[in-house]
């Protein structure tokens, strides 16, 4: 299929326009055809190895996530469907359906026996209740009856208890709008949306269960799933309690994506890549959200040819398990060949019809691109750092863990880091790991585990951690610009115990970090560069660390950090002047603005600043990825 040309004038920071997207929706239901099964019910694509719940259940994630696309295709079209994407899914009903839970080459895994199948089902239930003229009033009374009673046991209480709830939902959604168990599928909806509000911090921002995992989950799920739902039953108070979260968490979300059109890689199933911009599509649809409607299409468009243009798919067009091109450490126990599809909900955007606003009014910049910002984000114990000058995008973590994290077990590299960046890591063991500050115990880093958030202010966060028992590290980052002062408390650990921090994990060709000592660390003491092997931005990544050792029971440790697209960055000491007294940071910033921390009172860090005159920008320079803003002709 050859591409549509660019619009440069409609679309002048990605030249993308809707033509783009419909063509890329294409390109990837056609590409999955020839791995479908004899009647097409199960998709069964390569990969490195089958998940954890088997090789069925993947074929049938396969089927159900490309046809949530082809559905959003075909409903974004008005029904038009030139390629017959359709049929072949009604064809695939059917006979998965027919007898469920046996070995027949199409047939589906019961949703009692097989517990991905309950996440599976939600994608079937509202792709068939988005082209529900065009397919679902068109089946046979059989095939009907056999895809709901497939469907009935997603009615039941979630068998794993955070965002899975919204599959129910989203189940129920679709029975009620076909008269079908109406009064247990209300009941469920009326349960799931009650327990996710058993997670809801405040600020846009759900908790991903009873736990203090922040990350991708709150857009393309927490917020998409009752959005969607509300927005598709025409229920005006489920919309007006659930539109405003969504408008005030995408205030914060769009800061997360990076001129050259990234999002943020951090925290879990990354492979799902441009479903990050369903939240903002989302947003538009429904009339919740502050983004103008050509900021909207910059930002998703810039996610998907972000990913377009750096090997998401391979020689097939198949979408694999990875980033940029396949990277095993990126990819869960839970994922199989078929689950990078969930990007489809990234093409929510071709819902809105062809005049709307979002597809006809020029792009605007980003966030990233209009102004250096530092933000804090609560709820979740963030800190969102971006610069103009390149557009990157950084995130200091000081609050978010993963489900699993417990005390001494070993760190999850999408949530345990300090910071993360639109163009840097994280490292996988065992490389060292980056971003991290560690103990050396008998010569081994310690983990960080999970944080406890000590709070966050206009240009700061701060948190607390035990890396050994008896041992506490309070951490605090403060930002401004592109530099970070990275200070560390360490109360409780033996003299002499040595001491690590590591700075950003670069890849050849990528953006430049730096890394100083500024207190704590020997006299006269450099960083050193470790070799910290493959990460998702590429190979032959290095990562700066310092190291030192305690000095008493109360040893600071305090250090300036700096990652760039800028090429020839000034030296980071220009970037701050810090003096220290006892556990208080005094912190100057080049534009006059000061900030005051203390690390030594648990509760009590704070920050205080004065704004000064702005002082001058460093020269734009394009970002390392191949963006050049806007561009005409």
């Amino acid at each position: 299929m050859p591409s549509p040309p660019e619009n440069r004038e409609l679309s002048p920071y990605t030249g993308w326009t809707r033509a783009h997207w419909e063509t890329a929706a294409d390109r990837l239901l056609l590409a999955v055809r020839p791995y479908a099964s004899p009647h097409k019910a199960l998709i069964g694509l390569p990969g490195p190895r089958p998940s954890r719940s088997g090789a069925r259940s993947d074929g049938l994630e396969g089927y159900a996530r490309t046809f949530l696309l082809a559905a959003l295709r075909v409903a974004g079209s008005g029904g038009h469907d030139p390629h017959g994407h359709l049929d072949r899914y009604a064809e695939g009903l059917a006979a998965g359906t027919a007898a469920p839970g046996t070995d027949g080459p199409d047939s589906w895994p019961l949703l009692a026996g097989t517990r991905q199948a309950v996440v599976e089902s939600a994608s079937v239930a509202l792709a068939l209740r988005l082209t529900r003229p065009w397919l679902w009033d068109r089946l046979d009374d059989a095939t009907r009856h056999r895809t709901a009673d497939w469907l009935l046991p997603a009615l039941g209480p979630s068998p794993v208890d955070n965002n899975w709830w919204l599959f129910g939902l989203t189940v129920a959604g679709f029975l009620q709008d076909t008269g079908i168990a109406t009064g247990r599928a209300a009941a469920t909806a009326d349960r799931s949306l009650a327990r996710i509000e058993d997670w809801w911090r405040g600020d846009g921002w759900y908790s991903d269960g009873d736990n203090r995992a922040f990350d991708h989950y709150n857009a393309w799920a927490l917020h998409f799933y009752p959005v969607l739902h509300a927005h598709l039953a025409g229920d005006r108070a489920l919309l007006d309690r659930y539109g405003p979260r969504l408008r005030t968490h995408l205030d914060a979300y769009v800061h997360l994506f990076d001129a050259c059109g990234a999002p943020l890689p951090y925290g879990r199933s990354l492979t799902y890549r441009f479903a990050a911009a369903a939240a903002p599509w989302l947003g538009t649809l429904t009339g919740h959200t502050p983004l103008s409607p050509g900021a909207t299409r910059r930002l998703a468009s810039g996610a998907l040819r972000y990913f377009h243009e750096r090997g998401a798919t391979d020689a097939r067009g198949l979408l694999t398990l990875g980033w940029h091109g396949p990277h095993p450490p990126l990819v869960q126990d839970y994922s199989g060949p078929g689950s990078p599809y969930w990007a489809a909900k990234g093409f929510l955007g071709l819902l809105l019809p062809p005049d709307h606003p979002a597809w006809t009014d020029p792009e605007e910049p980003l966030p990233a691109e209009r102004a250096d910002t530092v933000r804090p984000l609560a709820p979740a114990g963030l800190l969102v750092q971006t610069t103009a000058a390149d557009g990157l995008v950084r995130l200091h973590n000081h609050g978010s863990n993963h489900v699993h994290a417990v005390p001494g077990g070993e760190d999850d590299p999408g949530y345990a880091r300090h910071a993360y960046s639109t163009r840097t890591g994280p490292t996988a063991a065992p490389a060292p790991a980056d971003n991290h500050f560690a103990l050396l115990a008998d010569g081994r880093p310690t983990t960080r585990g999970p944080a406890t958030p000590a709070g966050t202010g206009p240009r700061w966060a701060a948190s607390s951690h035990t890396p050994l028992p008896g041992v506490t590290v309070r951490s605090a980052t403060l930002a401004h610009g592109r530099a970070e002062v990275r200070a560390h408390l360490v109360l409780g650990a033996p003299e002499g115990t040595p001491v690590r921090q590591t700075g950003w994990a670069t890849t050849p060709g990528g953006p430049r970090a730096q890394l100083h000592p500024v207190h704590g660390f020997p006299a006269g003491s450099t960083a050193t560069e470790l070799p910290t092997g493959e990460t998702l931005q590429g190979p032959g990544s290095h990562t700066l660390a310092l190291h030192g050792t305690t000095s008493g029971p109360a040893s600071l440790f305090v250090a300036l950090a700096s990652l760039t697209g800028i090429p020839d960055p000034a030296p980071v000491t220009d970037l701050a002047r810090v003096r220290v007294t006892g556990p208080m940071l005094h912190v100057t910033w080049p534009d006059g603005t000061t900030d005051r921390l203390d690390l030594g009172t648990p509760g009590a860090t704070e920050a205080r600043g004065a704004t000064g005159a702005p002082g001058p920008a460093p020269s734009a320079a394009p970002c390392v990825e191949g963006h050049e803003g806007p561009r005409t002709g």
